[in-house]
């Protein structure tokens, strides 16, 4: 029996037939309306998707790197909880559901979902590309207001991808309030912007003072010792591009690298990595460079060479947003 495809790859299947009979003109002009909203600062309380082609257009521009950021995201929690597996998940402005793929590939089976949107051309599409995953064929899609009134049911997971910079700041305090008083477990991805980071501290900040612990990406729930207005933490995650999405978004690269800020947080004991590597580490000859946040609320930079052994095979192998050292070293 033919084993069955992986989420991811499913996704560009089913993402590969949403342009057709969309003239490239007002699929391109789509995207640069939607780059603007995804890049800017001003919030808003409309749906950003108004119609079937911002939807089509969208889902090729958007879903494959929210889908590849939001699975790295999810993997470093897993890799933080490796005996627990949500057997229910709402993602709050899921939109066309990219991080509900994202969890299928992370835990794979059926569990309840529900995705929460405004935008009711985004539900109807997302409902539609879900019936290629099977884990996601009774998701429940939901037209509703994100916003301070806001009611979420218990849930194992919430996530919360990409949303924070669509939302005032009272709104966004109050969805991570609203999702804190639901769920076990919170993830929420912002992009990998100054901005975007300074949203996921802050509600970082938010989880921590509900109980939450820090699962991921951070070796602690103590302060972040990275100074505002200098650096901002955010990690990479490499996404492939099918020929509809270079035709949609442009350039000829088959890769483009997703940059994201995230944090995972929850109410269930967890192991958070020893320490992360949060850039991409300098292989010199001889040794390499490793930027690590470590547990002791500091910032680092160790220096792996061919004398630690074995140490040293794994810091060659080591990748931006891993945990270090690997577990089995």
């Amino acid at each position: 029996m033919t084993a069955p495809a992986p989420p991811s790859a499913s996704l560009r299947t089913a993402l590969a037939t949403l342009l057709d009979g969309l003239p490239p003109k007002q699929a391109a002009q789509a995207v640069d309306r939607l780059i603007a909203n995804y890049r800017g600062t001003t919030p808003t309380d409309t749906p950003i998707l108004r119609d079937r082609a911002d939807v089509a257009a969208y889902a090729a521009y958007r879903m494959p790197a929210t889908f590849e950021a939001v699975h790295a995201a999810l993997d470093a929690f897993a890799e933080a909880t490796p005996d627990w597996t949500p057997t229910s998940h709402t993602d709050v402005g899921g939109g066309t559901g990219a991080a509900t793929w994202a969890v299928t590939a992370t835990w794979p089976g059926d569990r309840a979902v529900t995705v929460l949107d405004w935008s009711d051309p985004a539900l109807a599409l997302g409902r539609e590309i879900a019936t290629a995953n099977p884990a996601l064929r009774d998701a429940q899609w939901q037209r509703t207001r994100i916003g301070k009134d806001l009611t979420l049911p218990a849930t194992d997971l919430v996530t919360v991808s990409y949303v924070l910079n669509e939302l005032t700041p009272a709104d966004r305090t109050a969805l991570v309030d609203t999702a804190a008083a639901s769920a076990q477990t919170v993830v929420i991805v912002e992009a990998g912007t100054p901005a975007g980071y300074t949203r996921v501290i802050e509600a970082r900040d938010r989880l921590i003072a509900a109980g939450f612990r820090v699962a991921a990406p951070c070796p602690h729930s103590a302060a972040c010792p990275i100074v505002p207005g200098e650096d901002w933490c955010h990690f990479s995650a490499r996404v492939s591009r099918s020929s509809l999405h270079r035709q949609v978004k442009g350039g000829s690269l088959p890769y483009e690298d997703e940059k994201f800020s995230y944090v995972a947080a929850t109410r269930l004991p967890a192991t958070p990595a020893p320490a992360r590597v949060i850039r991409r580490p300098q292989i010199r000859k001889g040794q390499v460079l490793l930027d690590l946040c470590e547990p002791d609320e500091q910032l680092t930079r160790r220096t792996i060479t061919k004398r630690h052994g074995d140490l040293y095979k794994a810091a060659r192998d080591a990748a931006w947003g891993d945990g270090w050292p690997p577990a089995d070293e």
